[in-house]
């Protein structure tokens, strides 16, 4: 695998925080966890594959769902300690809600609430059958 891997700064944990774009519209789509070896799958199979933390174990994305990232360019950033992948996200479709991006939360600052700003494009129950 590329020397550049050396280069990153993991946290206490091994872990990489990672930004997903979606890199035809550029709208961040989700935020993640890679450690090395789910950064060199990655890489090697051009689809994005994380690190759960709460279930401490790899993760395909798209691998229940079949909405698949698959990876158009990636950049480290000057600290070497985040990564920004820009991916072509199949279906459409990021967040575990059925939501193009899992940044549907707007926070109104005028009245110190919460708003939904984003449709739900297809019902979970629909994606994952009982998976979930």
């Amino acid at each position: 695998m590329s020397n550049w891997i050396n280069n990153v700064r993991w946290d206490s944990d091994g872990l990489l925080p990672i930004i997903v774009q979606d890199a035809s519209s550029s709208k961040i789509i989700m935020f993640a966890w890679m450690n090395r070896e789910t950064l060199e799958e990655s890489i090697k199979q051009r689809k994005a594959i994380y690190w759960s933390r709460s279930r401490k174990q790899v993760w395909v994305k798209g691998e229940e769902s079949g909405h698949y990232q698959n990876i158009e360019d990636m950049y480290l950033d000057c600290d070497n300690d985040v990564l920004l992948i820009k991916v072509k996200q199949e279906g459409g479709i990021a967040c575990h809600t059925g939501r193009e991006s899992c940044f549907y939360n707007r926070i109104n600052m005028k009245k110190n609430k919460i708003e939904e700003c984003e449709k739900v494009i297809k019902d979970p129950k629909d994606i994952y059958k009982g998976k979930k």
